[in-house]
């Protein structure tokens, strides 16, 4: 069983949408109960950092989420992703939840459009089991105007937009995807076996 969290920030039902696709059994739920008897967990989210957070705050599921995620996996998406470093500079500085070192910046690269919108080619970093088969030069979809920044050995790919943006991290059995694998057809769909299969 796979719990996607849902505290009012997440892209839900595309998430539950792909793993409905791929056959794995899921929930969307804010039920720290269902979150500690599920198998995985996946945090979405779209929207701006401070908001996300204070919204997750507010399910009171933020202890549960750490103390979960030291049993089982969790993924971070999109915004999900961002929140699971130590801080976020969007509107000021808000807390994360502090999973992996770093903080999440508005990106600055020279002469390309932010947000950065459509579909770029993941570059691995060092080896990742949700990342594994998916064939050379994969491409995936974002949709993202700020970007984490962390020690490179959290860092599983990395893409190219006017210089290296954190994709993927990786840190014990926290992972996060700073696109969208659930709009990112054959290869997204694989980064979601992947981790279901963890």
């Amino acid at each position: 069983m796979i719990a996607v969290i849902d505290y009012g920030a997440g892209n839900l039902f595309s998430v539950k949408n792909a793993l409905d696709y791929l056959g794995y059994e899921n929930v969307f739920t804010n039920s720290a109960d269902d979150l500690k008897k599920a198998d995985k967990l996946i945090l979405p989210g779209v929207g701006a950092f401070p908001d996300a957070m204070k919204m997750l705050a507010e399910t009171g599921l933020i202890e549960t989420i750490k103390e979960e995620a030291m049993k089982k996996p969790l993924l971070g998406i999109c915004l999900g992703m961002q929140m699971l470093f130590e801080k976020g500079y969007e509107f000021g500085e808000t807390e994360g939840l502090g999973f992996i070192g770093g903080s999440v910046k508005l990106m600055t690269p020279e002469n390309l459009v932010i947000p950065q919108i459509g579909w770029n080619e993941l570059i691995m970093n060092k080896e990742c089991p949700i990342l594994k088969d998916l064939g050379e030069k994969p491409y995936v979809y974002f949709v993202h105007s700020y970007a984490a920044e962390c020690d490179s050995e959290d860092v599983a790919a990395y893409t190219d937009y006017g210089g290296r943006v954190t994709a993927c991290v990786m840190k014990g059995n926290v992972y996060g995807c700073q696109f969208h694998p659930e709009k990112s057809g054959e290869t997204g769909l694989r980064i979601l076996r992947n981790f279901a299969e963890l």
